[in-house]
């Protein structure tokens, strides 16, 4: 008779908890990816002849002008339609394929952490509602302008400036002692006034609107089309999503100094 064999025992070392494989903090949500292909699929518009893709940017681009009382002799393509849907289809056009991968890559640390937090639909509200802010701000600066206002700026502005009222806290993908990718995006936040006492959030605040202020300033321009920077929709969107963080957010907030800063 053939004697029973035991079954090999494993002798690889146990590792300390920290010392654990970790997610990458980079691998996208489905809400995130799903954002990203629609934008590049929208951007194949620039395929279509000349008189499509400037059709497309009339009836989708926001344009101040359009919303403007005393408007007699010029018309825009969509009608009064596209007053009410031009507040958000204007964040899913972009100008060239710079002003697209700049977008994405701002969207990959921030917009990532905000997708894992609130999840799919949150996640896609939360960046309409920061793309009307961003309308909004440009509609009150530029009020009788004719030229279309495109990209996703505004609202991924708004992701930088929600990610940033729990980025920083202990555990959070700012922080020196993270988590996981899931585990970084759930810390509790820091309320308003506290992430607005925190050194590191102003420290952010105060080099965001200075690259938005040399943008403004120096009207610098993005890509190969001269497409010039938008930077008071950015504000719109980014004061947005600093404000409105809390009503989207699903992760309650802890009392006290619990959630501490690293």
């Amino acid at each position: 008779m053939e004697s029973p064999i035991d079954p090999p025992q494993d002798t690889s070392p146990e590792l300390p908890a920290e010392q654990l494989p970790r997610e990458p903090i980079l691998t996208l949500p489905p809400a995130l990816t799903a954002y990203i292909i629609l934008l590049a699929v929208i951007h194949l518009r620039v395929l279509l002849p000349v008189e499509w893709e400037n059709w497309t940017i009339d009836v989708f681009g926001f344009i101040p002008k359009r919303y403007d009382s005393a408007l007699v002799d010029l018309t825009f393509p969509g009608g009064a339609g596209a007053k009410v849907w031009t507040f958000v289809t204007y964040s899913l056009l972009h100008a060239n394929l710079t002003h697209l991968g700049f977008n994405v890559l701002w969207l990959l640390p921030f917009g990532s952490a905000l997708a894992r937090r609130f999840g799919a639909l949150r996640f896609f509200l939360f960046m309409a509602v920061t793309a009307v802010a961003g309308a909004l701000a440009h509609l009150v600066t530029h009020e009788h302008a004719v030229a279309p206002m495109i990209g996703a700026s505004a609202s991924v502005s708004g992701t930088m400036a929600a990610a940033i009222r729990f980025a920083f806290v202990r555990g959070s993908f700012l922080s020196f002692s993270r988590g996981d990718a899931d585990e970084a995006a759930k810390v509790p936040a820091l309320s308003l006034a506290r992430a607005l006492r925190d050194p590191r959030v102003l420290a952010f605040l105060l080099v965001w609107f200075g690259v938005n202020l040399i943008f403004g300033i120096g009207s610098i321009a993005i890509g190969a089309d001269g497409a010039s920077v938008a930077w008071q929709a950015h504000i719109g969107g980014f004061f947005a999503g600093l404000v409105l963080f809390s009503l989207f957010d699903p992760v309650p907030r802890r009392d006290g100094h619990a959630a501490g800063a690293v």
